[in-house]
């Protein structure tokens, strides 16, 4: 068993798909989120039989983050109750895990150069 897993996300359209997908890569929620377009669901909602056209995201990430995962599809969701559910990876191609695990870590802190402030000058004591 691995850290890693596979959320399963649904949307009403491509685009909500692609914003969210951006979203989660961009805050390194997500390694990456495989957009598969037009599925058909067929579920029961408020008492009625729909059969629907969809957009499914498959998101990969860490367990860890999956919380998070879910508080930011549930924001960026137009559904009431969005899908969003979580399956853990048993098992994968060493490089490809490792890739998630990097891509979803926090970046290192670096200070960023300014060039437009000169940087002081430590003299030797004597």
């Amino acid at each position: 068993m691995t850290d890693k897993v596979v959320v399963f996300v649904t949307c009403g359209s491509a685009s909500e798909a692609g914003r969210i997908a951006r979203a989660l890569v961009e805050e390194r929620l997500a390694a990456c989120v495989s957009i598969s377009s037009s599925i058909r669901s067929v579920y029961r909602w408020g008492g009625k039989l729909c059969d629907d056209r969809e957009v499914l995201l498959v998101i990969k990430t860490s367990r860890d983050l999956f919380d998070r995962v879910r508080r930011a599809v549930e924001k960026l969701h137009s559904y009431q109750v969005p899908e969003v559910i979580c399956l853990p990876v048993i098992d994968g191609a060493p490089n490809y895990l490792n890739w998630i695990g990097a891509s979803v870590a926090p970046e290192p802190e670096t200070e960023p150069s300014r060039p437009d402030k000169p940087r002081p000058v430590r003299r030797k004591r004597k």
